[in-house]
């Protein structure tokens, strides 16, 4: 017999316990009735023999129960055979995922990786089915399922060895949600003749770091019998910190002074607070003196720097004070915002605050990424072709002569949007340069103290902005003066907001390719307060974003997004772009995007329209290098499985867990549990019957 805890074998030595109760006796049992002791002095008794064992089957009955619950509590069981561990021919489904992303290439994560791996195909026999995968923001296979197969059994291990020995971590993001997906996915797909109860694993090495993605495992359904095996790396001991570029909303205020927001990082267990952060090019020595910053571990600073000169030649910032540098470079191209043009067609002059032209001049402001430009023209001086053909947007103020306006009518039904906003009834007239509006009639309208909007289709692309409950009161606007429009006889007008009398108060029309909207009232002080509402400005944009103008992209994107290519320099077949490493990748023709964004840095496209360059950034989510908790993984249910110690690595531990898990089977100490809980019923009976039989002492009469 064994004992899984000895140490509890020596609660047995309490049975002298036990003894030593027996053996003490507080008084005698004798006495003897005797007259006043007041006399007297008071002496204990004296024994007249020596102290002796009685009531013997008791004390053993005592002393059982102590070595009983000493014996159980040391867990015993029979030593006998172990069965021994599954065959080799049995059947195993294996693939292996090894993480290339970014932070693999922090310290010696990869080696580690490598050197795991590599204990894994070790441990594969001739019946395993193996495939081995790489992944970052998409899997990539070095070894099928089908490749492993189709390789002698003797040269699989080797093979994979060196297809991972081939590999080295790469610059794109960490994308373990979609990893986790594909592969069990993949797992599942693979048939062959082997048993049916074969054990289907999907093995990842990874440093796990919390910028890794989890979003798409939520609520994910995993196919069934595949099971997770996580091999997490051990995070080395360095500090790190990040240098990324901030983000920017669309209408971030234009500055006079061209800057650059920045945001360092510094992760939890980071030991240094100390960084320097200045501008380079090529080289790693700084331009200029660099920028002190201090950020504590765990926090982040946003640092907004001043764009350098062109003849500078600088063209990324650099971090430096951690230990790792992969994350701290950002490569930067000036930012280039996106131009459109407003027309304005009228007679009002510049600077009268009384005219519509004086607040749609003030409306538009410029951005980091939009940059408006409204122009005037008059019917003695029309528009050019090359200013309808860049316009995005018309506003018509007033009746025009028709041949001024038969330029953008043609615009128009090319595609164009025009924004009519009459000062007059009369002025409807002029409509008929569109002959498909000429049925449109108007009269003046008048309010009893002024007018409001009482129905919006917030459904329509031009409310949508304000469908929100927080945006979407217009009461505010006060109307003293409107034109009442009648379109009935348009059979395609849609009436996009009412006043609260329901007669219309804008009106869409589509005209061939584009689109006309009619305004009943004008929002210049003498028709209304539109022009002075919080409104004004946010639906004037959004009638520029529903005529096609958009902001610009980011000045950088991210590795392994597809970038699209710059329509004036649309790809043709001699079109090609030179990556940051030096090497030349075709672009096919008509080719809308360069999907090959593999390494940071500068990309230039070379084609016959010209040059152009754009800016690839690392992840911002890869310098989280903090280690994930894996619990993380079980709360989105994915289905991991328990990790089985090596038991051929260790003796001494394949013993024990060989010794647990007969004990296990056994369950020796409820027996002995059992025993005591009899014991102790017996020795209560006994007890109580010896208690029974003892004479009472005599005590004095009064």
């Amino acid at each position: 017999m064994s004992f899984l805890a000895p140490l509890f074998l020596l609660g047995a030595l309490a049975v002298a316990l036990p003894v030593l109760f027996h053996l003490v006796r507080r008084t005698t049992r004798e006495r003897t009735v005797f007259s006043s002791l007041m006399f007297l002095r008071p002496a204990p008794p004296r024994l007249t023999r020596r102290n002796r064992l009685e009531h013997l089957l008791l004390l053993l009955l005592r002393c059982a129960v102590i070595c009983l619950l000493a014996f159980g509590f040391a867990r015993p069981f029979l030593k006998q055979a172990v069965s021994s561990p599954p065959p080799v021919s049995e059947a195993r489904r294996l693939l292996l995922l090894v993480d290339t992303s970014a932070s693999m290439q922090r310290g010696n994560l990869w080696t580690l990786a490598r050197e795991r791996a590599d204990t894994i195909l070790r441990k594969t026999t001739v019946a395993d089915q193996l495939a081995l995968f790489t992944f970052d923001r998409q899997l990539t296979p070095l070894l099928p399922f089908e490749q492993w197969t189709a390789t002698p059994p003797s040269e699989r291990v080797g093979l994979a060895r060196s297809r991972l020995a081939d590999t080295t971590p790469g610059w794109a993001g960490s994308h373990l949600d979609l990893a986790l997906i594909r592969a069990a996915d993949l797992l599942a797909e693979v048939t062959d003749e082997r048993p049916a109860g074969a054990r289907r694993q999907v093995i990842v090495i990874s440093d796990f770091q919390s910028g890794s993605r989890l979003q798409r495992l939520q609520a994910h359904e995993w196919p069934n019998g595949v099971e997770i095996v996580l091999e997490a790396l051990p995070s080395p001991p360095t500090s790190n910190a990040g240098l990324h570029l901030a983000a920017e909303t669309a209408d971030a205020p234009a500055t006079p002074e061209a800057t650059l927001r920045v945001r360092v990082t510094n992760e939890p267990d980071s030991r240094l607070e100390q960084f320097s952060l200045g501008w380079t090019r090529d080289t790693p020595d700084y331009l200029g003196e660099p920028l002190s910053l201090y950020v504590p571990a765990g926090q982040n600073r946003l640092v907004v720097l001043p764009l350098p000169p062109a003849d500078a030649g600088a063209d990324r910032l650099r971090l430096r004070g951690d230990d790792e540098p992969f994350d701290n470079t950002v490569f930067v191209l000036p930012p280039q915002p996106a131009r459109a043009s407003v027309l304005f067609l009228g007679n009002d002059a510049a600077g009268d605050p009384r005219q519509p032209r004086f607040f749609l001049e003030r409306a538009f402001q410029d951005t980091r990424r939009l940059h408006v430009e409204v122009t005037a023209f008059t019917p003695t001086a029309p528009p050019t072709a090359d200013a309808l053909a860049a316009a995005s947007l018309f506003v018509l103020a007033e009746a025009l002569p028709a041949p001024a306006l038969e330029p953008v009518a043609a615009a128009v039904r090319a595609g164009k949007t025009l924004l009519f906003v009459p000062k007059t009834a009369a002025d409807v007239g002029t409509l008929a340069f569109l002959p498909e509006l000429a049925p449109v009639t108007a009269s003046e309208a008048t309010f009893g103290s002024y007018g409001l909007l009482g129905e919006i289709d917030f459904r329509h692309p031009l409310f949508v902005p304000f469908a929100d409950p927080r945006f979407s009161d217009f009461t505010k606007i006060h109307f003293w003066k409107a034109r009442r429009l009648v379109t009935d006889a348009v059979p395609d007008a849609r009436i996009l907001a009412r006043f609260d009398d329901e007669t219309p108060a804008l009106i869409e029309i589509p005209v061939g390719r584009g689109r006309v909207f009619l305004l009943a009232s004008g929002w210049h002080p003498a028709d209304s307060q539109l022009a002075l509402s919080s409104k004004f400005v946010p639906w004037l944009y959004s009638l520029l974003d529903l005529s096609g103008v958009r902001p610009a992209p980011p000045p950088a994107h991210v590795v392994g997004d597809p970038v699209p290519l710059a329509l004036d320099a649309a790809p043709t077949a001699s079109a090609t772009v030179l990556t940051p490493d030096g090497r030349s990748v075709p672009v096919p023709p008509g080719e809308a995007a360069f999907a090959q964004t593999a390494l940071p840095g500068f990309y230039r496209l070379q084609s016959a329209a010209g040059a152009n360059r754009f800016a690839v950034n690392l992840d911002p989510a890869e310098s989280r290098t903090a280690p994930l908790p894996l619990d993380e993984l079980e709360r989105l249910q994915v289905p991991l499985a328990r990790t089985q110690p090596d038991r051929t690595a260790d003796p001494v531990l394949q013993a024990r867990l060989q010794s647990a898990e007969l004990e296990g089977r056994q369950k020796l100490w409820r027996w002995l549990i059992l025993a005591t809980l009899i014991v102790l019923v017996v020795e209560t009976w006994l007890a109580g019957r010896i208690a029974r039989q003892t004479p009472a002492p005599v005590s004095a009469s009064p």
